[in-house]
């Protein structure tokens, strides 16, 4: 736990990271992952509790003490050094031999692809090259646990997506653990082996990503990963992998789960069902056998390879559907009465 000023920021945190895993605390401003990620690298004391690495507890060791590294989003980077003295400057610390040092930063440039940017200094590289100068400054130490906060916030959207996959290539190569920071939930999606979704100082849900995305636990993961439409109702029928739910707009809506028995539901419970946008379709006339809502159509956006359709329900709320472009069976009429339907396996229940 952590307390600062006397308000509790961190609430008691049990979060074990696997050996080699590629681990994210993901959450928006404000949730405690940083000042998570910053009690692990040693940069805050906690308050209560003890920060284990294999085993040793590591809470009242000093930053250098820990076999930790941490990467940050501003690459802290010395401008009068070349690249191979930013990169070699922590082994020159520990007094290496030259010829060890050498050899270690030109794997390290391997590793990170900027072999023959030796000789160059940082206001001589772009920011995704200086992201990887600061990547292999931290890598060439041989750390158990990196730390990462954050570290591609500042690059621009395509270099981001392209830094994305060459940082999960290289923690596969390395096999060592990585503890990664992010608000940007399709950057977690992209890179984790397992997401700590964290609101309030504490984690919401702890899952590999398609557990986070497909099976949120929590309102707020439903509602902060990706996009979600979010059904507010009671149960009106229970039966084996089976509830019914009425809606807020009285519209009664079915989901099939096998995991629905493990929630131990009553009817009249109060609950929640989201459904992802891409699961919906928008139709003209409903099918039968599958869930369907009367809407009327608000606005339509191409976004490129999907057409969002915003719909109302009859009381007012609003849902998207996702449909691909060139697959889209929607109707361009504005304010046109139409159908969102869409199979009974694919609304999650969240308890209320």
């Amino acid at each position: 736990m952590k307390d600062f000023g006397g308000q509790r920021v961190i609430e008691n945190l049990n979060l074990e990271a696997k050996q080699g895993e590629f681990l994210t605390l993901l959450g928006p401003s404000g949730c405690g992952k940083t000042t998570t990620l910053r009690m692990i690298a040693g940069f805050e004391e906690p308050t209560g509790g003890k920060i284990l690495l294999n085993g040793k507890d590591v809470s009242q060791n000093q930053p250098y003490e820990r076999d930790v590294n941490t990467v940050f989003q501003s690459y802290a980077l010395f401008p009068h050094m070349n690249i191979f003295e930013n990169i070699a400057f922590g082994l020159k610390l520990k007094k290496l031999p030259k010829e060890e040092i050498k050899k270690r930063v030109k794997e390290a440039l391997r590793l990170v692809r900027l072999e023959g940017y030796e000789e160059r200094k940082p206001n001589e590289i772009s920011g995704g090259q200086k992201q990887r100068v600061a990547i292999a400054r931290a890598i060439i130490n041989n750390p158990k646990v990196l730390l990462l906060d954050e570290p591609l916030g500042a690059l621009d959207m395509k270099l981001r997506k392209e830094m994305q996959i060459e940082l999960k290539h290289l923690q596969q190569k390395l096999g060592i653990t990585f503890i990664y920071v992010t608000h940007d939930q399709e950057e977690a999606l992209v890179l984790s082996d397992r997401i700590a979704v964290m609101n309030n100082g504490k984690v919401e849900q702890l899952g590999n990503p398609s557990e986070i995305y497909e099976r949120p636990k929590t309102k707020f993961v439903a509602d902060f990963i990706g996009e979600t439409n979010l059904f507010e109702g009671a149960v009106s029928h229970v039966s084996e992998n089976c509830i019914k739910v009425i809606i807020d707009d009285l519209s009664e809506i079915t989901i099939t789960d096998p995991l629905l028995d493990k929630l131990s539901l009553k009817k009249n419970a109060n609950v929640y069902v989201a459904v992802r946008p891409e699961k919906m379709k928008l139709v003209s006339s409903a099918e039968e056998g599958m869930n369907k809502i009367k809407v009327t159509v608000k606005e339509k956006i191409y976004a490129g390879s999907v057409n969002k359709t915003i719909a109302a329900l009859s009381k007012g709320n609003e849902i998207t559907i996702n449909e691909l472009t060139g697959n889209t069976t929607t109707i361009n009429d504005i304010n046109k009465s139409m159908f969102a339907q869409w199979d009974y396996e694919d609304g999650v229940v969240i308890l209320q």
